[in-house]
């Protein structure tokens, strides 16, 4: 089954699974989104057209990431009057993932309602990791501070080693002539 969505001024072929790159939208990451402008759906040889949308219709998809585009350059150029202006600009996009594609009136499957309270316990659960994260953090900091004090005693004894070297080469060098 595949659909044509509109989202952000345009419109979208999508089918189940399916992942996007559309404009911006105001959610965050891992939260469920639902497209009700359904312009077209189509089942094999069964095509439904709306006038302009479809009714009841919806997509349903996951937020990935909302993340920067590609960077565009804008160079500007007078010829002949030293005048040159370059800008760079990166447009907010935002990652989904098609879920399901809901005719008119059809509900969504039980399984997506079931997911979404493990969702939420997992969300539960991140404020607790953050707050054992920092003290760990500070008791790294210490060992951090002895293993630069342990590399400066190698580096000491490396310089004997090389001046005895060198007096050896001499000696070596004596012999040859």
């Amino acid at each position: 089954m595949f659909a044509v969505i509109k989202t952000g001024g345009k419109q979208y072929k999508v089918a189940k699974g399916d992942v996007l790159i559309i404009e911006r939208l105001d959610t965050e990451a891992g939260e469920a989104v639902v497209f009700d402008q359904v312009l077209m759906l189509g089942d094999g040889d069964d095509i439904t057209v709306g006038s302009p949308v479809i009714e009841g219709a919806q997509v349903r998809a996951e937020l990935l990431e909302t993340r920067k585009g590609a960077k565009i350059l804008v160079f500007k150029k007078k010829r002949r009057k030293n005048y040159r202006r370059t800008h760079g600009h990166r447009q907010y996009e935002t990652v989904v993932r098609v879920t399901d594609i809901l005719a008119k009136g059809a509900k969504p499957a039980a399984k997506k309602a079931a997911a979404k309270p493990a969702a939420e316990k997992k969300a539960e659960a991140k404020p607790a990791a953050a707050k054992k994260a920092p003290a760990k953090k500070a008791a790294a900091k210490p060992a951090a501070a002895k293993k630069p004090a342990a590399a400066k005693k190698p580096a000491a004894a490396k310089k004997p080693a090389a001046a005895k070297k060198a007096p050896a080469k001499k000696a070596a060098a004596a012999k040859k002539d």
